[in-house]
């Protein structure tokens, strides 16, 4: 059986709280329309991702049971969606964090994941997360895994979500534009491939479009089988996009590799310390 996973790649604006709301709702609709069940936003989708400072990112932030988080389990519920959405979260001490929400088809909060590697100038504005990843068994669905953007760059990491059982592992992500060789793709899906390939699962990170304050966003959203293989986009797109793949999550719970090898079986970490 397969299930149908997209990724909403939206163009956000920093600061338009109400707009970004209304084009996840917009986005959640269509995909749902379309036959997914399990449907990804960008990271920072409520707030947008350029701050002026940590005064602004804190403006912006927001608790798990404030608007957005609320309008995103409704629409969840709604649709009967599994969502996974990046957000500027206030967290229960005040804390401002860069982090990842997974909502389940009835609308209720599964996990908030706090992203652990901040990248850039995020730390002026964010308290990286100390928790490993969460990994969710959906029902109906299958073991949903959560990281943020510049976590996925980090293989032990990602290790740990596909150890602990992850069959599909999502991604809110933010990826500025960098250049690149002519007819190369960016070097953030790449490396997604290869953390798809090496853990034998599904991943799906979804980018952001557009630009914003000079930033311009790569457009890179992708959609990754267990074997390294591109899904759904195999090109980046300049603006919104809606990508969407039949996921058999059932083969990422097989490890093999052909009759003798298994990805996890092989594994000698004894040898790979500290």
């Amino acid at each position: 059986m397969t299930t149908t996973v997209a990724c909403a790649q939206l163009a956000l604006a920093v600061g338009d709280v109400a707009g970004n709301l209304a084009a996840a709702e917009e986005a959640i609709a269509a995909a749902a329309a379309a036959g997914a069940r399990v449907v990804v936003l960008p990271e920072l989708a409520n707030s947008g991702y350029v701050f002026e400072d940590a005064a602004e990112a804190r403006a912006l932030a927001e608790p798990v049971d404030g608007p957005t988080v609320t309008a995103w389990s409704a629409a969840a519920r709604r649709h009967g969606v599994t969502l996974v959405a990046g957000f500027a979260e206030l967290d229960s001490r005040a804390r401002v964090r860069n982090s990842a929400v997974l909502i389940d088809p009835a609308g209720t909060v599964r996990a908030v994941y706090r992203k652990a590697h901040l990248f850039g100038t995020e730390r002026d504005c964010f308290v990286p997360g100390d928790e490993a990843p969460p990994v969710v068994d959906v029902e109906g669905v299958g073991r949903i895994g959560v990281m943020v953007c510049y976590d996925v760059e980090f293989p032990e990491w990602v290790r740990r979500v596909a150890l602990a059982g992850a069959e599909l592992l999502c991604a809110p992500v933010n990826w500025p534009l960098f250049p690149r060789p002519d007819g190369e793709r960016p070097g953030e899906v790449v490396r997604v491939q290869a953390d798809a390939a090496v853990n034998r699962m599904y991943v799906a990170a979804c980018d952001r479009a557009g630009a914003e304050r000079g930033v311009h966003w790569t457009g890179g959203s992708v959609i990754v089988d267990p074997d390294g293989f591109p899904l759904a986009g195999h090109t980046p797109t300049e603006g919104p996009a809606l990508l969407l793949a039949a996921c058999d999550l059932a083969r990422a719970r097989d490890k093999r590799l052909g009759d003798h090898n298994d990805v996890f079986g092989d594994r000698r970490p004894g040898l790979y310390g500290p």
